[in-house]
């Protein structure tokens, strides 16, 4: 099994025996999450941005406004921090001190570097076909214009670990006798019907690839 080698900046210290180090876990995170938060620091001031994502082999792609202060920052090829997390229930202790969540959260280290020319426009579909796959040669493509107005940056990923919690509360052995309900409340996220845009011509059917998704992801 592939893994990252554990370092003074990527290893599990609170809870040790929930990290994760090893590349299929942490690639599954990151390939389900449906958005990253961005860490970075700019002129001494810390940032955290939120931003979609998609990942291509041991990459992660990033992409904003050719103007952004993130963008600017992950061309510059300057050290970023990059976290997903997925919710996957409410820990509900005996304990008030015990309540907790379970999760599954990954956090990854790397630089930045811009990509150019096509592999820009493959970069978007990659994007795309995070969102939704089958749209990309549905929907209009990224013209000149608005692929010049956007940055597009990949992100080798050098050191990374995941964390995650899973099971039951865990209370204080004095607790156990409390006549106080305990468990989990699973969280799950589901894709709701679809919405029509109003302004849709009449007659424009739901794509089969979408109905598709929608039973893959829901069943």
């Amino acid at each position: 099994m592939k893994t990252f080698d554990k370092t003074v900046r990527n290893q599990v210290v609170r809870v040790p025996d929930r990290g994760r180090y090893d590349y299929e876990t942490i690639y599954h995170i990151v390939d389900e999450a449906l958005f990253c938060h961005v860490g970075f620091v700019s002129q001494g001031q810390p940032f955290v941005i939120p931003t979609l994502h998609a990942r291509r082999d041991d990459h992660v792609l990033l992409h904003g406004a050719s103007t952004s202060r993130l963008m600017k920052h992950l061309e510059s090829g300057e050290e970023v921090c990059l976290s997903m997390t997925l919710v996957d229930g409410i820990v509900l202790a005996r304990s008030v001190f015990h309540h907790s969540m379970n999760y599954r959260s990954v956090v990854l280290f790397g630089r930045g570097s811009p990509i150019v020319g096509e592999e820009k426009l493959a970069a978007a579909e990659a994007f795309t076909e995070k969102l939704l796959p089958g749209r990309w040669d549905d929907a209009r493509q990224p013209n000149a214009q608005e692929l010049k107005a956007t940055s597009v940056v990949s992100v080798p990923i050098q050191s990374a670990s995941a964390k995650i919690r899973t099971g039951p509360p865990k209370d204080d052995d004095e607790d156990y006798a409390l006549p106080v309900w305990a468990g989990v409340l699973p969280l799950e996220q589901r894709l709701g019907d679809p919405r029509a845009d109003p302004a849709l011509p009449e007659g424009t059917d739901l794509p089969a690839y979408l109905q598709t998704f929608l039973t893959s992801r829901n069943s």
